[in-house]
């Protein structure tokens, strides 16, 4: 289904649930995605000048940050946010929002178990708050959205803004800002993975998640070197965007308010979220990669704000590659499981091994993303460029470290409604038909309590937990899909779809958030406190 096609009636709408009957007509219109595979929901924004041809752009490889110190069994990093100029495009500048100059930002490799710090400063003109989305971290340093880093020039009753276009911001007694600077810290005690780190700022993550301000966490552990995975030039960190671009070269996005300053939101058309027409993959558009005929570990991330991908390994003669999913969002799984096509919402990481040992040399794979449509169908390309020894495998066995939790064993299980509705004077998106408040608790849970979650939604919903890690117990009732397995933070609710979920809540005490992460309705008020006691 083309991007053209994202429209469904106000009859259809209403027949999911009735929520969106409490928007306009036209927000009806704009906002639509109710079919079995649309790209994403949302609107899409078309760039204004011209855009290269596909797979010429060299993949670029994220930077990893080096410490600035290792003393006292703890790695020091430090960040400076920041606006810098990138070339996206060949030959065109492009003002971006930055984790130390780069897009996207650099990478941190961690060790499990062993603790790094982050130092952020924020050199931006607007507060900002960074979250290590999958992370197992302390309260005071997961970035709750009112937890802001002011820039030095940002008044000292500057506010957290307000939903839907409210104004005046939404008090919140227990926010702790600082001016400047602030430290993260987290200890990485949890199970090797790919982690990222974003900006989490209370009715502006998905503007400034637009401009660049996301990188990776990786915490590694030596247990999968017995595993014998690719690795070096073989491990491949993808981190997949959309983004659309002016005639001038800056990035397009549909802010009420461009300063991000006063007035949160988007425009009517994209209030459903907000899509680009040019893939990115580690900030480039469309790359392509030199690869030797063998096997390769993928790690993949869907960065963006709201579209999905179905992604699809496809070589010269059109055979589709197996795609190996070896680890999910929360590291490995228990054994492979092999797709042809591998679903991938907004916040989703996926582990992959991909073999080109039966291309040959000369030969190029393209990954499609089959809910695309014109330039946004393809994502990138391996061209194969030298014969090669296997000296790689793919483990019948990956982990024996999963939890093994039991549904009759969940103390309570609750339900939430992911739903577009009212706010105020406007519209947006509700969790349990109220917007998100800062200073309301929403959900209370005991530190330790095994619970089972129902979820469901209206329009494509990606949920995401802060703190903990979950398993997906069934989809509409039945088994969950084979992409399902393992490990996960954030689960891809499909239209008019509930699925349930199991999981401890372990690791500390604190405030903490679960949301939808199409970062627009995050925006809009798809936000709920969670404390756990």
């Amino acid at each position: 289904m083309s991007e053209r096609q994202l429209m469904v009636s106000r009859r259809r709408l209403l027949a999911l649930g009735g929520a969106f009957g409490l928007l306009t007509a036209g927000g009806l219109a704009s906002a639509a995605a109710l079919a079995h595979r649309p790209a994403g929901t949302g609107g899409l924004l078309r760039s204004g000048i011209g855009l290269p041809p596909a797979f010429h752009v060299p993949l670029p490889r994220p930077q990893v940050l080096a410490p600035v110190s290792t003393s006292g069994g703890v790695d020091r990093y430090e960040i400076t946010q920041r606006e810098a100029v990138a070339e996206i495009l060949p030959g065109v500048r492009t003002p971006v929002w930055t984790y130390g100059g780069s897009f996207p930002g650099p990478t941190i490799e961690a060790r499990r178990g062993r603790p790094t710090v982050v130092t952020h400063r924020n050199e931006l003109p607007v507060p900002t708050v960074v979250h290590l989305h999958g992370g197992r971290t302390p309260a005071e340093f997961d970035g709750y959205p009112t937890d802001l880093v002011l820039p030095a020039s940002w008044p000292e009753s500057g506010g957290h803004g307000g939903h839907g276009g409210h104004g005046g911001g939404m008090a919140d007694p227990r926010a702790v800002q600082s001016r400047v600077v602030r430290e993260y810290a987290f200890p990485n005690e949890q199970r090797a993975t790919m982690l990222w780190y974003h900006d989490h700022r209370m009715d502006y993550t998905a503007p400034a998640i637009w401009r660049g301000l996301a990188g990776l966490h990786i915490i590694r552990e030596d247990s999968e070197k017995a595993l014998e995975l690719p690795d070096g030039e073989r491990e491949l960190p993808l981190v997949i965007t959309d983004r659309a671009f002016a005639a001038d070269g800056s990035l397009v996005y549909p802010s009420l308010d461009p300063a991000l300053r006063d007035r949160p939101g988007v425009q009517e058309p994209y209030m459903a979220g907000v899509l680009g027409d040019v893939v990115l993959v580690n900030g480039a558009p469309w790359p392509v990669h030199e690869v030797a005929a063998v096997r390769h570990r993928l790690r993949v991330l869907n960065g963006s704000n709201a579209r999905h991908y179905e992604l699809e390994a496809v070589d010269q003669d059109g055979r589709a590659l197996e795609l190996v999913q070896i680890g999910a969002d929360q590291g490995l799984l228990a054994a492979p499981v092999t797709h042809r096509r591998l679903p991938l919402a907004p916040a989703e990481r996926y582990d992959l091994l991909v073999d080109f040992g039966p291309v040959p040399v000369g030969g190029t794979v393209r990954l499609l993303n089959r809910l695309g449509s014109g330039r946004t169908r393809e994502v990138m390309a391996f061209r194969v460029v030298r014969a090669q020894r296997e000296d790689t495998r793919v483990p019948q066995a990956l982990a024996t470290d999963l939890p093994e939790w039991r549904r009759e064993e969940a103390v309570r299980t609750r339900e939430f409604a992911f739903r577009a509705g009212r706010m105020g004077e406007g519209h947006g998106w509700l969790i349990g038909g109220r917007p998100f408040d800062p200073a309301r608790e929403d959900v209370g849970v005991r530190l330790g309590d095994l619970e089972v979650w129902r979820l469901i939604a209206d329009v494509h919903h990606p949920i995401h937990l802060h703190l903990v890690g979950f398993r997906i117990l069934s989809r509409g009732g039945r088994a969950p899909l084979p992409h399902d397995a393992g490990l996960k933070d954030t689960v891809s609710l499909r239209p008019g779809e509930a699925a349930e979920i199991i999981t401890r809540f372990d690791g500390y005490r604190g405030r903490y958030l679960f949301h939808c992460h199409n970062a627009e309705h995050e925006d809009m008020g798809m936000m709920a406190n969670l404390e756990v006691r």
